[in-house]
């Protein structure tokens, strides 16, 4: 059996806990059962465990948009294709993610089939964004992004915008921290000369 946990909001924080047991799914079944319920956002641990995620709040509804705005314009002219938070990616490791903006290159997308494209990509996006409510927990936060790395994403973001704090997350296992929202975020070699302000995110 398979746990279905929900984050409840308690005391300003998000804490798991067990909401019902569902059968095993394989991905097509679990396509299907996030499907019927399009109305709750779901991600899948690597053990089988699905999680019910919470909306997200006006302020950081805002923020998301900013993000992914400005990568979709910077993609009309460098190619690759840009993902919101509604779209959820199979990992090597067989967990199911929703960060809150993804890209994948043009090569990369199209190695995929047209079922695979369809349905939950089971591929690691090149670029991922998370970006934290206030009472998200910097630790688990911090533990999905190395999740992304060791499962091929090349760069990823974690924004906490209630601390002005940006942790940069790279391939080759480098980890940087940008502190004010005054400064530029690079996309490196990984989306070159794309730049995001974080003065957006204020």
């Amino acid at each position: 059996m398979t746990a279905v946990l929900v984050n409840e909001w308690r005391n300003g924080g998000t804490e798991p806990f067990t909401l019902e047991l569902a059968d095993e799914m394989d991905d097509k079944a679990f396509y299907k059962f996030c499907r019927r319920n399009d109305h709750l956002r779901f991600e899948r641990n690597p053990d089988g465990t699905i999680l019910i995620m919470p909306n997200t709040g006006g302020k950081t509804g805002i923020r998301s948009t900013k993000i992914v705005s400005r990568l979709d314009l910077w993609s009309e002219s460098f190619g690759g294709k840009v993902f919101d938070s509604s779209t959820a990616f199979k990992l090597l490791n067989f967990a199911t993610c929703s960060p809150d903006a993804a890209w994948i290159s043009d090569e990369r997308w199209n190695s995929l089939n047209e079922d695979e494209q369809e349905r939950f990509p089971p591929i690691a996006p090149d670029f991922v964004v998370e970006l934290m409510s206030a009472s998200d927990i910097l630790k688990k936060a911090q533990e999905k992004m190395l999740e992304y790395i060791e499962n091929g994403v090349q760069l990823a973001w974690l924004i906490q915008p209630s601390t002005q704090t940006v942790f940069i997350y790279r391939i080759d296992g480098t980890i940087s921290k940008v502190v004010d929202f005054d400064n530029k975020l690079s996309g490196e070699n990984v989306l070159p000369e794309f730049e995001f302000s974080l003065k957006l995110l204020l």
